[in-house]
Formats: C-alpha cells, structure tokens, sequence
C-alpha cells in the first residue's frame, strides 16, 4: 500500500505562495493610490498607511527605497491605469468620437460619486502639492498629463474628421483644456462633495466644440 502521509497538507499556517513579496508591493501600492486620491502626498504619513493595510514599517523598506520613490512609482502606476480607462473608452470604435469623449467623462463622473466624491485625481492631486514635493515629480507629472491629453487631442480629430465638431477647431489647445478645465471640476467636485462641478465643465466643454 502506497503512503500517502506525505501528500496530506498539515493544518495550521498555509504554505508560503510564491507571490508573496509581489503580493505585499501590490498592497502597498494599491492603498498608496487609495489615500493620495483623498489626502495628498504631503498630508499622508506613511505610519498611517501601513497601519491601514498591516504592513510593517521594515517590509515597505523592502520593496521601496524611501517615501519618494513610492510616489514615483505611484505617478507611473496611476498614469498607466488612467491611460488604459482612457484607450477602453476613446478606443471604443462602436461609438462615434464625440460619444467616446462623452462616455469617459460619465465614466468618471460615476468613479467619483462611487466615493462619494471623497477621492480625486491623484496625478491632479500632486501637481498642486508639487511646490512641496520633490523636484523629480514635476516632469514626471507633465509627461502623464502629455500622454492624457495627446488621447483626447487624436479623438478630437476623429471627431472633426468625422464632422462631429468643428473644423476651425484647434484639436492640440482644446485637449489642453479639456485636461485644464477637468482637473479643477475635479478638484470642486471634491471640494463640495457633488458632481456639479463636473457636470458644469462639461456641458460647456462640448457646447464650445460646435460653437464655431
């Protein structure tokens, strides 16, 4: 008769995964974007967050050199996911352009007042802190806000190709100040804890694109 004593797992403590340590970074990181979203780099102690999550001080010391160089990775973690919701959105090719733009704004909209409009954008976030940030977030910052409103800008020009808006339309100066404008009704919308904010910004935003 075979044993089989070996293949029976013992009780207690399961066996140690070997994503554990890519387990621990990814919880570090997800409850980084959570408070910088409502609080900002500044006021956020880093006791506080791991405190929130149970992760000791020499663990984070592990995967993170210092406090900056988690808000580095942080900006480059939140650029990428917001780039994603962008393309999900303006990528949709069952939707007109102009329905595509529209579509991501509700999206956001409805991220906010999932949170009760507690959480705002953490790239917005940190460029208003950046007097008191390091001085290697600036250009790090700039380049997400590049990359955002080079999005916008190539589905505006969809949009006018496709006779949506109009062709006097600058389509490079009005992604700026999609992501201008945007930025701040966030910053309102959190502010007031309401969407009118947004709601505002918007409206005009797409009346102006067929003004002209």
């Amino acid at each position: 008769m075979e044993n089989h004593s070996a293949t029976i797992r013992r009780r207690g403590r399961p066996p140690k995964r070997l994503d554990e340590q890519s387990d621990t970074r990814e919880i570090l990181l997800r409850a980084g974007v959570a408070i910088l979203t409502k609080k900002g780099f500044c006021a956020t102690g880093l006791d506080e967050m791991l405190r929130s999550v149970g992760v000791p001080k020499g663990s984070f010391y592990h995967y993170f050199d210092s406090k900056e160089a988690f808000g580095a990775e942080l900006i480059v973690r939140y650029g990428a996911y917001f780039a994603r919701k962008l393309q999900r959105h303006l990528g949709d090719a069952s939707q007109s352009p102009l329905e595509r733009l529209r579509a991501f704004v509700s999206d956001a909209q409805s991220g906010m007042a999932k949170y009760g409009y507690t959480r705002g954008c953490l790239i917005g976030n940190l460029g208003q802190e950046m007097g008191a940030l390091p001085a290697s977030y600036g250009d790090r910052l700039s380049a997400v806000f590049a990359d955002w409103q080079e999005r916008v800008a190539h589905c505006l020009l969809a949009a006018q190709a496709a006779g949506e808006i109009s062709q006097e339309i600058d389509c490079e100066q009005h992604a700026a100040f999609f992501w201008i404008g945007w930025e701040g009704a966030v910053l309102r919308a959190k502010l007031e804890r309401q969407a009118t904010a947004l709601v505002i910004f918007s409206d005009v935003f797409f009346a102006g694109l067929k003004s002209r």
